[in-house]
């Protein structure tokens, strides 16, 4: 019978070998699966309203967006009440399959725990975050990523809406936006058909649920710290011409869930007189 020294060392050994053969596995990326262009994006100009969970109205938001070619530039603005500011402008083509060409996120205001600028520049790997530290001293952060080409970086709307209902969603790359630029994996699952109405017209949305997978030794010990982010839902109307409906997501790393939904126009009493 071994002695109980034997017996420990016997068991690091193990223990070191399994990690071995974990990180192993981490540091093998998977091959990046695109989504293929179903349905071609054109120009889009759109209002959306930014709410908290329980319902309050946070910000107003407008998406606009034109193409060229097979370059397409959408820009999505939330200003807040209390004069934060989401400002996200995304280029990417649409050529068979769609790719992230370039993001330019710039976050501020009291709603964000700190000024954020983020440019990923997906062609050369290159991601700068420029940012303000605990010292209130401006700070800047240039990272050389090896960039999957299915990045779904500010795009994630129109990559949903090109999957097809009861089909498989591929896992996706995203650069989560903090002052040390980390690439983490999207695992996309589609949910339920949610009922909801225009007017008195009824219809039905696929709701996805998106898990971020942070991976390697910090995935395994965030949900243990409680740093696992929470999962968003992403609804989408199916059909001829698919539509995206209404999120629910963080728009920070670290942040509460914020609702994003379509809104109206309205109008003052005497335009609608008229």
């Amino acid at each position: 019978m071994a002695s109980p020294l034997a017996y420990q060392r016997q068991l690091s050994r193990r223990l070191a070998l399994v990690v071995a053969a974990l990180l192993v596995c981490w540091s093998v990326p998977a091959a990046a699966q695109q989504v293929p262009v179903l349905h071609t994006e054109g120009i889009v100009h759109g209002f959306l309203v930014l709410r908290d969970m329980p319902g309050t109205v946070l910000a107003d938001g407008e998406l606009t967006q034109t193409a060229r070619g097979t370059t397409v530039t959408s820009r999505l603005v939330f200003r807040f009440k209390d004069g934060s500011l989401h400002d996200d402008t995304t280029v990417f083509s649409q050529e068979k399959v769609f790719r992230l060409i370039s993001e330019h996120l710039v976050q501020k205001g009291p709603s964000f725990p700190a000024p954020l600028d983020m440019t990923i520049d997906a062609p050369k790997g290159q991601v700068t975050v420029r940012y303000t530290d605990g010292d209130s001293l401006p700070k800047v952060e240039v990272e050389h990523l090896k960039l999957p080409a299915n990045l779904a970086n500010g795009m994630l709307p129109v990559l949903l809406k090109n999957v097809r209902a009861g089909m498989p969603v591929p896992a996706l790359a995203y650069v989560a936006a903090t002052p040390k630029p980390r690439l983490v994996t999207l695992k996309i699952a589609q949910a339920d058909e949610d009922a909801f109405v225009t007017g008195a017209l009824p219809h039905k949305a696929l709701r996805y649920v998106v898990t971020v997978d942070i991976g390697g030794l910090a995935g395994l010990v965030a949900p243990l710290v409680g740093k696992q982010p929470p999962d968003s839902h992403v609804w989408i109307l199916g059909g001829d011409t698919p539509a995206f409906v209404r999120a629910e997501q963080p728009l920070y790393t670290g942040g509460p869930m914020w609702r994003i939904e379509l809104t109206s126009p309205s109008w003052p009493a005497s335009a609608a007189t008229r």
